[in-house]
């Protein structure tokens, strides 16, 4: 039953290709999640946490966890918003030069992963865009 499973085989699948940006992206201290964050907050900054937590499809509270370890790393810089309420977020010199060093570590691993999937991708984007 277990290999019959949806969830669990995109979830292997999903491991697996994580995996390989992770790789990538080690020499700079980063992982896939992280630097994914980090590109989200880049380009919508200043972006409330609410904002970018529906953004990313995520729970409020993840988003905040994940972006305390960036803030911890000194990527990512958290002020007040204009209702005082919210922290909107924005990356720092140093996170833009992780977003920059980053970059072609990221491209390298994506063309590595089109290429494994270049027959599957557009359906599989289809099927998940459809969920």
């Amino acid at each position: 039953m277990e290999d019959s499973c949806y969830c669990i085989l995109l979830r292997k699948a999903s491991r697996k290709v994580s995996s390989m940006y992770d790789e990538a992206l080690a020499p700079l201290g980063i992982n896939v999640a992280q630097f994914s964050l980090m590109r989200r907050v880049a380009a919508r900054a200043p972006v409330s946490l609410t904002d970018l937590a529906a953004l990313l499809e995520l729970d409020r509270s993840t988003v905040g966890r994940n972006v305390k370890v960036l803030e911890r790393h000194g990527w990512v810089a958290s002020a007040r918003g204009r209702d005082q309420r919210e922290a909107v977020l924005s990356l720092t010199p140093a996170g833009e030069a992780v977003l920059d060093a980053g970059a072609p570590l990221w491209k390298e691993a994506q063309a590595r992963i089109g290429v494994r999937f270049a027959a599957a991708a557009g359906p599989l984007r289809e099927l998940i865009e459809g969920l």
